[in-house]
């Protein structure tokens, strides 16, 4: 509908307004005539109010509305993001200890920025220069690119880094009650989108199956809970191995360790001179064994044990001398006592029977298509040990069926190696099962923190970029044990956890902020957290 001015045979004008009806005009009503053109025009804007009356907008509603009730005009620019704030803000609040920057910066701006980069790490995952356009534009603070890169620059400092985690420490000692029992130790790689390799970012074995990428790695500390407790940066290449004595050593001597904790780390920790460490410290520990992989006399008395069912458990002590470099590298030996806890699976049987059948399928057709050929070309690790060379002048390969029948008397069996004598055995299988607390932590800080890939090529960027998301999983970590109940009530996704607290808002009214009411499941989190 439309209003217009039709002139009549008269020499008047009539105000109409008008309706197209399958492309014809019809009157839908005449608000009047005259012949005054001062009359036309007041004539015409009273059409156009009666035509917003009859076909209104959603323009015209809220207008109407604004009229009505007289709301106060807010725009879009008073309106503040606080969900940051609010949710972790105090997260950190309880992490952090204000005496960290004391010494290295003079004001209090910089431990507010590096609380932005933390919380952002967490609700904007992603690059630190959004950082800056996000304080420009939602929270009305100017802070250029350059200054946040120059802070960047000069957060990693060893002093720095060792107060941060002293905080997040006590932070997580205090959890526990300040009873640490049980520690988990494990090590991931993070890629870099770059092809150059420098002192640092080296290409090596990665965990993330990103082949000729420079990489670095992540050795961390967790509690049995994932709270973190302390982690160190290693080259690419280095065998993961040997990194287990490097943070031991410094985790010792940071936090003056008294009730030293039972040290829980994966197979690929099993070597003599973290042995030799722990055994030295007098740390109790469990690592993961390679039973496929021992000695020969032990295998034999495994394959003797009966396992009726998958709650039976053995146990078989063992009583060795091994040799071990020391700190000055050095050669030495050491006698040790271990237990050797060994469990049973169905469903890790039929796995280990599935891989091997699979792997002999893949040797048995190479070797009948391929007659000169080289256990490195199978590239088959470690199903290759089932291969033996024929003594003649012509190398070839058969199939081993004696090792194949030993190894599948070892389907299913999976063992634990401790010095501790005071553990019953479930007690040290289920601590060493617990590893998945810090495998997730891992996997938290790679999806919902974005740790990688790093873009960053300076070593000093680099490593501050992990002591930023090494606070922000502290702090996330808190809020996720906090908030689970709530979490599995609403049964919501974390993408929409993040979007609940991101639309959460304060109007900005004469330069004080008031904030809008939560909603009842932004309540609800929000009283999770403080209780």
């Amino acid at each position: 509908m439309f209003v217009r001015k039709k002139k009549n045979s008269s020499g008047s004008t009539s105000i109409q307004i008008i309706k197209k009806v399958n492309g014809k005009s019809r009157v839908v009503e005449t608000i009047g005539c005259s012949s005054d053109e001062n009359e036309i025009e007041k004539l015409f804007l009273n059409g156009e109010k009666r035509l917003k009356e009859l076909e209104p907008n959603l323009f015209d509603v809220v207008e109407k509305e604004d009229e009505k009730l007289q709301f106060i005009s807010i725009c879009n620019d008073q309106i503040i993001p606080i969900g940051d704030e609010l949710y972790f803000g105090k997260l950190f609040d309880n992490i952090w200890d204000n005496d960290i920057f004391k010494s290295f910066y003079k004001t209090k701006e910089k431990t507010k920025l590096f609380k932005a980069l933390v919380i952002s790490r967490i609700l904007f995952p992603g690059s630190k220069l959004y950082l800056a356009d996000y304080l420009h534009y939602f929270k009305k603070e100017n802070i250029s690119d350059e200054s946040i890169y120059r802070f960047v620059d000069t957060i990693y400092q060893d002093e720095i880094k060792y107060k941060i985690e002293q905080s997040v420490y006590k932070h997580s000692l205090k959890k526990l009650n300040n009873n640490l029992v049980v520690s988990f130790y494990d090590v991931t790689t993070l890629h870099f989108e770059s092809e150059s390799e420098d002192d640092l970012r080296k290409i090596g074995f990665s965990k993330e199956g990103k082949l000729n990428r420079p990489q670095i790695q992540l050795g961390l500390f967790t509690t049995l809970q994932g709270y973190p407790l302390s982690y160190e940066v290693f080259e690419g290449n280095k065998f993961e191995g040997n990194t287990l004595v490097n943070v031991l050593n410094k985790f010792q001597t940071r936090f003056n360790l008294k009730d030293k904790p039972i040290v829980v780390a994966d197979r690929g920790m099993l070597n003599n001179n973290n042995i030799a460490t722990l055994e030295n410290g007098g740390y109790k520990y469990i690592i993961g064994a390679r039973i496929k992989n021992i000695s020969n006399d032990i295998k034999q008395e495994i394959v003797n044990l009966t396992f009726i069912n998958d709650s039976v458990t053995h146990e078989i002590p063992i009583t060795k001398t091994i040799k071990y470099k020391n700190n000055n590298d050095i050669q030495k030996s050491m006698d040790i006592n271990q237990r050797l806890i060994l469990s049973y699976s169905t469903q890790r049987a039929k796995k280990d029977k599935y891989l091997r059948d699979k792997a002999l399928q893949r040797l048995q057709k190479r070797i009948e298509t391929t007659p000169n050929i080289s256990k490195s070309d199978l590239k088959l690790s470690p199903y290759a040990k089932f291969i033996d060379t024929q003594k003649s002048c012509n190398i070839s390969f058969k199939l081993n069926q004696e090792k194949i029948v030993e190894d599948e008397k070892l389907d299913g069996i999976k063992g634990y190696v401790t010095n501790d004598k005071s553990l019953n055995h479930q007690n040290i299988i289920e601590h060493y099962q617990n590893l998945w607390h810090i495998e997730k932590a891992f996997r938290i800080s790679k999806t919902d923190l974005q740790i990688r890939p790093i873009y960053h090529r300076l070593e000093s960027r680099i490593k501050a970029h992990i002591l930023i998301s090494f606070v922000s999983y502290a702090i996330y970590r808190e809020f996720e044990i906090k908030t689970h109940e709530i979490k599995k009530e609403y049964q919501v996704l974390n993408k929409i956890i993040r979007d609940l607290i991101k639309h959460t808002f304060a109007f900005n009214i004469d330069n004080k902020l008031i904030p809008t009411k939560l909603s009842k499941i932004q309540q609800d989190f929000y009283d999770a957290l403080n209780s």
